[in-house]
């Protein structure tokens, strides 16, 4: 492959010049991956990129050649082949030495809806071991992340929605000032909340009855994580609905008061 321009090389032609070099079955992880499929990063020097243990090649001036038993399926963005989410996460997470930054590493697929904190304890389970203690203790004092996944999917879905982003997380008053409730998402300007695995009780979140926001006029959409993944076009459409009737009555006396944990 040949560049034929004076100019430095895009991002885009060096992650094409590194498969090119690397051959067939080549796979770009780590940071590159995770951009590919949504998730805002900072670029890194090198592309890392997975090839098979067999193949005999060095490694280029801006390529980092990572040979492995475990070639994943390839995730198709654009013509190029990436490491699915979990598989690039575990990648690049095994070289962060800082602890802070790899817990945030750890949550961002997560939150984006891309795999669930198991998926990724799944893909370090499966790997290579070295360099892994760090990241399974991190795993593990993140939890199951039930929440945060959830909200990545519901993220995503919005995207396609033709409706304003909302606020997360936050709990909802009555004009005095008295808590009548906490939503996943809000819309303020509507008074429309919207309220993920209403039925299921996490830990993190005491279960409460939604009865007082509806009582003040709030209007809510209630959707299961079966729903969210499953049936996303009609709870877009739905979504969509409720805004627009949200919209035409009187917007209710509520206030969102402050963003909560998740």
């Amino acid at each position: 492959m040949i560049l034929l321009s004076n100019r430095e090389p895009s991002r885009d032609q060096q992650l094409r010049a590194a498969i090119y070099h690397a051959g067939p079955d080549a796979v770009i992880s780590g940071t590159d991956a995770l951009q590919a499929q949504g998730i805002p990063l900072s670029p890194s020097r090198r592309v890392h990129v997975l090839i098979p243990i067999g193949r005999r090649i060095a490694s280029h001036e801006f390529t980092w050649l990572d040979r492995t038993s475990r070639l994943p399926e390839p995730v198709i963005v654009d013509g190029l082949p990436f490491a699915p989410p979990a598989r690039a996460t575990v990648d690049l997470a095994r070289h962060e030495t800082d602890p802070d930054r790899l817990r945030r590493l750890l949550t961002l697929p997560v939150y984006y809806g891309l795999c669930s904190a198991e998926q990724l304890r799944d893909e370090v389970d499966a790997g290579n071991q070295r360099g892994t203690s760090a990241v399974r203790q991190t795993l593990r004092s993140l939890g199951s992340l039930r929440d945060t996944y959830q909200q990545g999917v519901a993220r995503e879905l919005l995207g396609g929605v033709p409706v304003p982003p909302p606020i997360w997380n936050v709990t909802i008053c009555d004009s005095a000032g008295r808590r009548l409730g906490v939503v996943d998402a809000w819309w303020d300007e509507v008074a429309l909340g919207w309220v993920l695995d209403p039925a299921a009780t996490c830990p993190e979140r005491p279960a409460t009855s939604h009865l007082p926001l509806t009582g003040a006029g709030v209007m809510l959409v209630h959707t299961t994580p079966s729903r969210l993944r499953g049936d996303a076009m009609a709870v877009a459409r739905e979504l969509t609905s409720a805004f627009a009737a949200a919209a035409r009555r009187r917007r209710p006396r509520v206030q969102a008061l402050k963003e909560v944990a998740v």
